[in-house]
């Protein structure tokens, strides 16, 4: 029997439709809501310049589809093109016949310029004048002219210009400049008004084509291939510079998708297909009208974000601050709270910058503490940990940190952290050839009073201050010496040369944790099978690996009940008869962006709980370097099972997966609602009861939204 297993792309096209459904949802704030649109459309222009651009170039290179996969490479791209279709009128329903009409009516307004009065049009002129006009640059195309080179996600106006004299029409494109602010404000007293700058600028054409007659003017943009290439490279000489040329280089990535403005003509669109074909070296089949996107009036709808960051406290969710952890609260030194036992922390309900950042901070300022070692996957500007890492470094500790140079579109803010650190004399590494560093972990060595001491810190999330305040996760301070020891087994393969293979506690890949993994989902099929009971509880934000997907249905055939929390990409099939009749699956969305990986194996009585870095995905058992740690301090046992369970009792943001492939949100159904975030927000380890909720089943009633 081939393996029952969901395609890949279209699950994540589902995941992003949970997303839009947020939009949909009247519950949420509407600055929240036109939050969500933007992140929609933030999220389909990285699927398309990877995800779709990759299909793209499979099918003009022959190769085959993913094995357990239903689909070929050009069935995807077919089901993707009908889905996506779906997804954009969707958003176009939400965006224009809900969230604008619906903040208009409480003073936030998106307007054209014919809907100015003469005093605000004079106004808009003379900042189009000082501000806009000087950062133009027309281009025309004409014999003399070639179709000018489109930057990947620009903005662009497609000008339509006749020759009174000549009678001769032209082509021409206005790029949209980045440098500027996309929404140009409207003075109105009580109220605040924007105007697109693209329809500032076609009001001024004029002013950029003396002499012409503007006829015409609508807006295009295109995506271009953007993943890297260093499968092509056996072994870069140096890494560094190989990741920046291929920044550079993919620029020029070719393009697979075309979006224009809903109106555009026909005539329009082809020129562009036309010369986008032409102008470009093209590694896949060229754009053709399915390519094509023209379900909005509106595009670049990732401009919102601006919009939806208005201080207007009644059209946003409630401010959260997050709590200092308690363990932290009193005051004492980090390291010696850290030696009367292991401390979890959960973010963002709990305080980022009490925590980990303190703990680097202390590191640094600690005179007996030797060295620090860290792991950077992303992280943002100047923080407290960089400044933290630069002083650590000029007091004469020894500070070492692995820069992953492909952490996909944050390469080169990576190589820029690289270079700083460098220059105050820390050591930099970039990982061993081949592999992403993903592993999220710190290792700080200190001279205590009784010997040499190594406290660690493993977590689920990036080292990174923004994101810490919308993603969850868990993080894990210990002083334990196997995993200690672990600790610097890895950062010395990591900057060294060695096969380090064998870890004591913490389970590492690519050496240990696929098969670790399979070990522990067919242990409690062992369990079950011998009459102990099983039970598995994960959560991750991927679901993907066959070898995986395989265990837990053996599992679910042994007995074993299963409940997996998978925030995006799932493609393991539940509640199919005699397959996983004993799996459920649900995605949280909601207010933060559920990112912790936790995994729960009851194991005949002996209860395990881990916590790492690692999605269930080929590719992070197999080409990353990642940490998975035991949470081997029972008293944190129950706070983790509290998370979970909760998560599972969702019925406010919960989407459960059914045996059919498709998602319904779970309702309360006359019982009181549970919200996993607001339950949080009132205590990070769900100390509250929320038992009063029926759980939903795999025979709960679900709705899908409207």
């Amino acid at each position: 029997m081939s393996l029952p297993y969901l395609n890949r792309e279209l699950s994540w096209l589902d995941f992003n439709a949970r997303v839009l459904e947020e939009a949909l949802d009247a519950r949420v704030p509407l600055l929240e809501r036109l939050k969500f649109l933007a992140i929609f459309s933030t999220n389909l222009d990285e699927f398309y310049m990877v995800r779709v651009a990759g299909l793209r170039r499979k099918v003009t290179s022959g190769a085959p589809q993913y094995p357990p996969d239903p689909l070929s490479p050009p069935e995807q791209l077919d089901a993707i093109r009908v889905r996506v279709q779906e997804l954009l009128q969707r958003r176009h329903h939400a965006l224009h016949t809900l969230v604008l009409p619906a903040l208009e009516a409480k003073g936030v307004k998106l307007v054209p310029m014919a809907s100015l009065s003469e005093a605000e049009r004079v106004r808009v002129h003379a900042y189009f004048e000082s501000q806009v006009f000087p950062v133009l640059t027309p281009l025309a195309v004409d014999p003399g002219h070639p179709f000018p080179y489109i930057s990947n996600l620009s903005l662009s106006l497609a000008v339509d210009i006749s020759d009174p004299e000549s009678g001769q029409t032209h082509f021409a494109r206005v790029k949209v400049p980045r440098s500027l602010p996309r929404w140009v404000t409207i003075d109105r007293a009580g109220e605040h008004v924007y105007v697109p700058l693209e329809e500032v600028i076609g009001e001024h054409l004029g002013s950029l084509f003396p002499g012409m007659q503007v006829k015409r003017w609508f807006t295009f943009r295109i995506t271009r291939y953007s993943d890297l290439d260093l499968g092509q490279i056996d072994q870069p000489e140096d890494l560094l510079e190989t990741i920046e040329q291929q920044v550079f280089q993919r620029r020029f990535g070719e393009v697979v998708r075309l979006e224009v403005q809903r109106d555009m003509p026909e005539s329009m669109r082809q020129l562009l297909l036309e010369e986008l074909t032409e102008s470009e070296t093209q590694l896949v089949a060229p754009l053709s009208a399915r390519d094509v996107h023209d379900q909005d009036d509106l595009l670049e709808l990732g401009d919102l974000l601006h919009i939806a960051g208005l201080d207007v406290p009644e059209l946003r969710d409630v401010t959260y601050t997050p709590v200092v952890p308690a363990p932290f609260r009193d005051g004492r030194n980090l390291f010696e709270v850290i030696r009367e036992g292991d401390v979890l922390v959960h973010h963002p309900y709990e305080s980022f910058s009490s925590s980990v950042e303190a703990f680097l901070e202390a590191a640094s300022s600690d005179p007996q503490v030797l060295a620090i070692k860290l792991t950077l996957y992303r992280t943002s500007g100047d923080t407290a940990i960089v400044r933290a890492l630069t002083a650590a470094a000029e007091a004469g500790k020894q500070v070492a940190v692995i820069i992953e140079l492909q952490a996909r579109f944050d390469e080169q803010n990576n190589i820029t952290f690289a270079r700083t650190m460098e220059s105050y004399g820390i050591h930099v590494a970039y990982g061993l050839p081949g592999l992403k560093t993903h592993a999220k972990t710190v290792l700080v060595v200190r001279r205590d009073a009784d010997g040499i001491r190594r406290y660690v810190h493993v977590g689920t999330g990036n080292y990174n201050s923004k994101t810490a305040r919308v993603y969850t996760d868990i993080g894990l301070f210990t002083c334990r010496p196997e995993i200690g020891a672990d600790s610097s087994d890895l950062f010395n393969s990591l900057t060294g040369v060695s096969r380090q293979k064998f870890y004591r506690r913490l389970v590492m890949a690519p050496a240990t944790l696929r098969r670790r993994t399979l070990e522990l989902i067919d242990r409690e099929a062992a369990h079950a099978t011998a009459g102990r009971g099983g039970r598995i509880i994960a959560k991750m934000n991927a679901l993907v690996d066959p070898q995986v997907i395989a265990a837990l249905y053996r599992a679910s055939q042994a007995g074993v009940e299963v409940d997996l929390i998978v925030r995006g990409i799932c493609c393991l099939v539940p509640g199919l008869r005699g397959v996983s009749d004993r799996i459920r699956v649900v995605s949280i969305i909601g207010r933060f962006l559920e990112h912790s990986r936790v995994a729960f194996f009851s194991n005949g009585g002996n209860p395990e709980y881990f916590i790492g870095s690692a999605d269930w995905m080929p590719r992070n058992f197999d080409r990353r370097v990642e940490a998975m740690a035991p949470i081997e301090d029972v008293v944190w046992h129950g706070r983790l099972q509290r998370v979970l369970e909760l998560c599972l009792s969702d019925t406010r943001q919960a989407w459960e997966l059914g045996a059919d492939g498709t998602y319904r949100r779970r309702e309360p159904n006359g019982a009181d609602e549970v919200a996993t975030h607001a339950t949080l927000m009132r205590d990070p380890w769900g100390n509250v009861d929320v038992k009063r909720a029926a759980r939903p089943g795999k025979r709960a009633v679900a709705k899908a939204s409207d």
